[in-house]
């Protein structure tokens, strides 16, 4: 059944039997668990997935700090991604809050890699157990703590993505989390460890993105978001990312790493509806355009 366009769609009463959701979950690396993966799509996309060799476009979106959950909600950002045919996907991985305590502290502190294993674990999973995408087809995205998991994601598994969206991403971590001037650093060593102490210095720089990124390695196309007036997460992290991409990753033309930053805004971007409407249809044609179905 083909699917309207976004501007056909009847306002409140549309037309439900054009999508669906489903929880799928794949066990972890070490074992010890078992990763949801919420999933919300146009039901003629699935249909075309789940026919072998018939590959779509997933969006993956990941958090997984703070024992935040990611809540499946309705979201009406989404309908334009599932009309043309992509289907999107939040990763629950260990380090956010969806299956309680013990899930939230088997991804922080000194267990914070299981994190970044989950993830690129559901993206692999797609890929080569569902066989629904492949790298070519994948996209990401995470904002705050959730641009770490990107961020760190990329440098261990940049030959799985695409494209990747990171808002106002936490990527230099140990530079941030050694200055103890910054307010909100030393009520963050709870989550991340306090790297003035040997053994969390030594384990946060194995997966602190800007520590991480690898000479010569062709990465996908990046949009990195910042805000000038952003307490949580300044505005030069994501400015040195880029920068560090740039330099020593390789280039190739049709992957750019792009920075954008909002002069005007703080942690949480645009606070007026219609500006967040206009900055949310930037990200997305930044997605759709790199991989490849712009328009």
């Amino acid at each position: 059944k083909q699917l309207p366009v976004w501007h056909e769609l009847p306002g409140p009463e549309n037309q439900k039997d054009l999508y669906g959701c489903k929880r799928i979950q794949l066990p972890s690396r070490d074992g010890t668990a078992q990763i949801p993966v919420s999933l919300v799509y146009g039901r003629s996309t699935l249909e075309q997935a789940e026919s072998k060799g018939n590959h779509v476009p997933i969006h993956l979106y990941g958090y997984g700090a703070y024992g935040d959950s990611i809540e499946d909600t309705f979201s009406s950002s989404r309908i334009p991604l599932l009309n043309r045919g992509m289907i999107y996907a939040i990763a629950h991985v260990r380090g956010g809050g969806e299956l309680g305590r013990p899930w939230y502290q088997d991804g922080k502190l000194l267990n914070k890699q299981h994190t970044f294993d989950d993830f690129i674990d559901v993206a692999r999973f797609l890929q080569e157990e569902k066989e629904w995408t492949n790298p070519e087809l994948l996209s990401c995205e995470g904002r705050s703590a959730g641009g770490l998991t990107i961020g760190a994601a990329l440098n261990q598994a940049p030959e799985l993505f695409r494209a990747a969206i990171l808002g106002v991403p936490f990527v230099d971590l140990i530079a941030t989390m050694l200055d103890a001037s910054i307010p909100l650093t030393a009520g963050e060593w709870e989550e991340w460890g306090n790297p003035n102490e040997e053994e969390y210095f030594e384990y946060m720089m194995e997966y602190s993105p800007m520590n991480n990124v690898q000479p010569g390695t062709t990465y996908p196309s990046m949009l990195l978001l910042a805000g000038l007036f952003d307490p949580r997460v300044a505005y030069w992290e994501p400015a040195k990312f880029s920068a560090t991409l740039r330099h020593v990753a390789l280039p190739k033309k049709d992957r750019p790493i792009c920075l954008k930053t909002d002069m005007t805004s703080g942690h949480f971007s645009a606070s007026d509806r219609y500006k967040h409407v206009k900055a949310k249809a930037f990200d997305y044609a930044f997605v759709l355009e790199n991989i490849g179905i712009a328009g």
